[in-house]
């Protein structure tokens, strides 16, 4: 599915190619939202859910790879350097 058709989706069809056609790769939360970092293909879909009700409340879609900058963070890499 390319970036365009993803965007002209709506939010159930949304939700039904992340869960069947997207590859989970990341996760972060804070004290008033869960983001889960999807790839699909060649670009990148974040649903932002409410940590009370689990619901997603909003997609963001992109395909510039800077804006992995918040998950490549939090990977520890002492690990793997030592």
């Amino acid at each position: 599915m390319k970036l365009s058709d993803f965007i002209s989706l709506n939010e159930d069809e949304k939700k039904m190619a992340v869960l069947h056609m997207g590859v989970l790769i990341a996760k972060r939360s804070s004290f008033d939202s869960m983001v889960f970092l999807f790839q699909m293909g060649s670009y990148y879909v974040e649903a932002i859910c409410n940590p009370e009700d689990k619901a997603i409340e909003e997609y963001r879609v992109f395909d510039n790879t800077s804006l992995l900058h918040p998950y490549l963070e939090r990977i520890p890499i002492d690990r793997l350097i030592n």
